[in-house]
């Protein structure tokens, strides 16, 4: 579709030549001319039809080049259209059509021919300056560029393309100092609207990213351009989420979030636009550690979209944050049903399923996830941690074996304090103390102050009445870093008794007890010998007899009977 300068309308090949014959046969207003005009009025009756003569001829030269477009004849039509301006030189809309279509058939040469002529009219715009820039700067001549745009500046100073292209211009001459220069020089433009601000932020950012030392610079005037068109009150949605995405860039997640939200606001939004901007919102929210308002922009997605796995995704890893275990195991769920070739979300799940103590399913998960992907030491790791709550400790050691071998070969980082302990604890479950207390003695290499494995070791040898001195110094400071911790407490308790100190030792178990939540069957029992060694036989029946209310315990049932009080 072709449009004659200074008209609205589309020429067909018949409508070409009917201008034609309109122009030379009825003399029609021509742009620039008008009946009644001053100027018009006061020429002379031969300037007068001198100008409509060349009015005439140049819209028979138009007419006659959009007949060539129409009959893909690009260079007669250009050569039409150049005859056009040269007998029409004072319509510059005329002009940057022209020109124009000269760029885009990369004739830079010619466009200059052009636009040249014009530029010695005290009229011409900045924006026939512009142009001349841009084709300076496409046939390599950077210097006349660079002059073209400052002029194009002196006559508008609000030009924005001129700033733009002098920016380029200082960029391609490795003039970095002269290109900053120019967006200052822009960021004092007092009238500036909301798009022209939200550009320069654009070239100052893109100024830091060419030059990494100006970034010091760049960066705070960027993010002041954002921050004044952030004012407007007035904005495009495509403009306000540029601005909206340079905010967030920059670290101003509050700002950035609020011009997200009032765009996910709008109506018409398209389905995908709204799901991008929900997005974009939880994002912020994750990074901002705000988990409620991340998940209900993530259960918005999944309303509008249920099929959306890296939104179950999310919304799982929020609920394991908050040890919400049935809705994490329901989120990764829905993630592997949509998205089944993300491995980590099979781990994850599993982690779930774990701490939900539901050891079948999460052996399910992982073992399904083995079938699709390589066997890793995550995978290994995870079973042995399954199979622990299903009380098979010795399946549990063989996978934590396996995942050690496997974390050996590439990945040592894995074999951390948290590694051994699970080893070493599976070790002492399924029977063997020498190899459990190998494996607690190099998580305790690793983390000397790791209170769980401290109070898991110490309480290990007191049970057995070894090492009775080293285990209450271990456990003593386990009680240190947590002293309400109700098992840690207990196991000071115990190893007191071991020592032959009952009374030191109720002191702790009744501590213990205070602390629990509920009740524990082992405390009891534990505060019951104590009681006994004290000779406080009745509290020691007693509290042997709650124990054996929680639990059945055969050891403690024989105690109780043991012992009759008067």
């Amino acid at each position: 579709m072709v449009y004659v300068y200074g008209m609205n309308r589309c020429l067909t090949h018949s409508g070409a030549l009917l201008v034609i014959a309109t122009a030379l046969a009825t003399g029609c207003r021509f742009a620039g001319v008008r009946h009644g005009d001053h100027a018009f009025m006061t020429r002379s009756p031969r300037a007068e039809q001198t100008a409509f003569e060349r009015r005439t001829t140049a819209h028979a030269h138009y007419a006659t080049a959009v007949i060539h477009e129409l009959n893909a004849e690009a260079q007669p039509a250009l050569q039409e259209f150049a005859l056009a301006v040269k007998n029409d030189p004072a319509d510059e809309n005329l002009l940057m059509e022209v020109s124009q279509r000269y760029l885009q058939a990369r004739q830079f040469a010619q466009t200059i021919e052009l636009l040249l002529p014009a530029t010695r009219r005290p009229a011409a715009s900045g924006w026939v300056f512009l142009r001349l820039g841009v084709a300076y700067a496409q046939l390599g001549d950077t210097a006349k560029a660079i002059e073209a745009n400052r002029a194009a500046l002196e006559r508008a100073p609000g030009l924005l393309p001129a700033y733009q292209n002098l920016f380029l211009n200082y960029l391609q001459t490795k003039q970095p100092e002269a290109a900053l220069k120019t967006l200052d020089e822009a960021a004092t433009q007092p009238q500036a609207d909301a798009e022209f601000l939200v550009s320069l932020a654009e070239l100052y950012t893109t100024c830091g990213a060419q030059f990494p030392g100006f970034r010091e610079v760049t960066r705070p005037q960027a993010l002041a351009m954002l921050n004044r068109a952030s004012t407007a009150r007035e904005m495009s949605p495509a403009l306000r989420l540029k601005l909206a995405d340079g905010l967030n860039l920059f670290g101003d997640s509050e700002k950035a979030a609020a011009a997200y939200l009032e765009l996910v606001n709008q109506p018409n939004l398209t389905p995908a636009m709204r799901e991008l901007l929900r997005t974009k919102l939880a994002d912020i929210y994750l990074r901002t550690r705000d988990p409620q308002r991340a998940a209900t922009q993530l259960e918005a997605i999944v309303r509008d979209n249920p099929a959306n796995p890296a939104a179950y995704y999310f919304l799982g890893h929020i609920a394991l944050e908050q040890k919400d275990w049935t809705n994490a195991v329901e989120n990764f769920q829905k993630m592997i049903l949509f998205n089944s070739e993300l491995e980590q979300a099979y781990y994850d799940l599993a982690s779930a399923q774990i701490a939900l103590n539901r050891g079948d399913e999460a052996v399910t998960t992982i073992e399904l996830a083995q079938k699709k992907f390589p066997t890793g030491f995550v995978s290994e790791y995870l079973l042995g941690v399954a199979h622990q709550t299903r009380k098979e400790y010795a399946v549990a050691v063989n996978h934590f074996t396996s995942a050690e071998h496997l974390a050996q070969v590439g990945e040592t980082n894995r074999l951390n304090a948290g590694f051994y302990f699970q080893l070493g604890a599976a070790f002492e479950r399924k029977g063997d103390r020498v190899e459990a207390e190998k494996y607690f003695e190099k998580c305790l290499a690793l983390a000397p102050d790791d209170a769980e494995a401290l109070n898991y070791l110490g309480y290990m040898w007191a049970e057995k009445g070894e090492k009775l001195d080293r285990a209450k110094a271990m456990i003593e400071r386990a009680v240190k870093s947590d002293p309400t911790n109700a098992a840690f407490l207990d196991s000071l308790g115990w190893v007191w008794f071991q020592l032959g100190k009952p009374h030191e030792a109720v002191k702790y178990l009744l501590q213990a007890i205070a602390n629990d939540d509920k009740p524990d069957a082992t405390v009891l029992d534990h505060l019951g010998d104590a009681y006994a060694a004290t000779n406080e036989m009745r509290k020691a029946r007693e509290i042997w007899a709650r124990s054996l209310a929680i639990e059945a315990n055969p050891a403690v049932k024989k105690k109780l009977d043991a012992v009759t009080v008067p």
